[in-house]
């Protein structure tokens, strides 16, 4: 069952985005923000569709997606709480460039257009965040051609693992870790070659399943066969 938020100040401070608000402008963003509550495998908004507002997800994942010349799912990336998506399309005014799915229960805030038009204009740290925002995004989007095109599929899954694992408790894990299909559809892969690649690493002791999560034992060495 999702999360009832209450919508107040406290809430949208922790959100990056507004993080350098005053109380002031927080209320101006109460004013315009509405919240959205999806079930999993929602479709969020739709590639090609007019960009009309910005998302911030508040709980839950989704993922980004657009499909290939067969209409095949090409995953070009996940998210999750605190992150944003929707912004390149307000900023140019051209139509959304991918669709976005919950993969599990999401609760977000919807900011129209219009708002965030005029809260871009009023604060520059608002500003800031979003161009780095956009630049991070554009380092991923040419890692991610590197990969494709001097990388195999032994080394893509190697680096997606480690850009997907955070530190915890002195261990790299990678929490929630996407089924192997997911996988495969990020880094234009098929499932079976996916499938043989992390049995490999298992069994070489790279990696340890554990539920939903994948723990890198030795980083390092995968580090390594992710640049071969």
């Amino acid at each position: 069952m999702p999360v009832q938020f209450a919508l107040n100040p406290q809430i949208l401070r922790r959100v990056p985005l507004f993080s350098s608000f005053s109380d002031q402008q927080l209320s101006a963003v109460l004013s315009c923000v509405q919240h959205r509550s999806y079930p999993r495998n929602s479709l969020i908004v739709r590639a090609g569709d007019e960009t009309d507002a910005l998302y911030i997800i508040l709980s839950g994942r989704v993922k980004v997606l657009i499909p290939d010349d067969e209409g095949h799912e090409v995953i070009l990336a996940m998210m999750g709480p605190h992150e944003f998506f929707g912004e390149m399309g307000l900023l140019d005014e051209q139509p959304r460039s991918a669709s976005v799915e919950s993969l599990e229960p999401c609760e977000m805030l919807r900011i129209s257009k219009a708002g965030f038009t005029a809260f871009l204009k009023d604060n520059f740290d608002l500003a800031m965040l979003i161009i780095r925002n956009l630049v991070r995004r554009l380092r991923d989007a040419d890692r991610k051609i590197e990969s494709l095109a001097l990388i195999d599929v032994y080394g893509r899954v190697a680096r997606l693992l480690i850009d997907m694992a955070e530190e915890i408790d002195g261990r790299w894990v990678v929490q929630r870790a996407p089924p192997k299909q997911e996988i495969a559809r990020m880094i234009g892969a098929s499932r079976e070659m996916v499938s043989r690649v992390i049995k490999d690493l298992h069994e070489k002791g790279l990696i340890r399943a554990e539920k939903r999560r994948i723990v890198l034992l030795n980083r390092q060495s995968m580090t390594g066969r992710s640049s071969s």
